[in-house]
């Protein structure tokens, strides 16, 4: 049988974490897709160990987080659906998802979330740094800038005419 974290790709979980609060997290709605649970049992299970959830590891969205979300990812607010705001889960909320959640698919699933965390921090790692040095050079760019204005506001120079000057003049 192939193991989630080789079918779940790496776009496919990224498409799904969200920055909300400062936080990068992944809905309650998306893990249980993941997962192959019904969003009510995976916030159940949740709920039966609420200990293990503290604010950092998962908080509820408000409605207006809910309401910006749906326009930013493009969803209506047609017929059915949810009908209590959705759970936000913080990578450490979605570690915590495989003690609650016993399966071999959950463990799997998992594995592939963590994974995709860690490439995002690599690729905001590595956009840092070209952000560092394209602003060093903007910095050199901008320096080359001032000395060529600075070359271009100089006086012209006086120029000593050519030839032999008859002492009368």
């Amino acid at each position: 049988m192939a193991r989630a974290s080789s079918v779940i790709s790496v776009e496919r979980i990224a498409s799904r974490i969200f920055l909300i609060r400062g936080e990068k997290v992944m809905l309650d709605s998306d893990l249980a897709e993941l997962y192959h649970v019904e969003t009510k049992n995976l916030n159940k299970a949740v709920k039966r160990n609420s200990r293990r959830f503290p604010e950092d590891f998962m908080f509820q969205l408000t409605a207006e987080e809910f309401d910006a979300l749906r326009f930013q990812i493009g969803t209506s607010k047609g017929r059915g659906g949810r009908r209590t705001l959705p759970f936000a889960f913080t990578e450490q909320g979605v570690a915590m998802l495989s003690s609650v959640l016993h399966s071999d698919r959950a463990a799997d699933v998992n594995v592939a979330i963590m994974r995709t965390y860690v490439r995002l921090r690599e690729i905001l790692a590595t956009h840092r740094d070209v952000a560092r040095k394209v602003e060093e050079h903007d910095k050199h760019i901008a320096n080359l800038y001032k000395l060529v204005e600075k070359l271009l506001m100089l006086p012209e120079p006086k120029k000593n005419p050519i030839g032999y000057i008859h002492p009368k003049d």
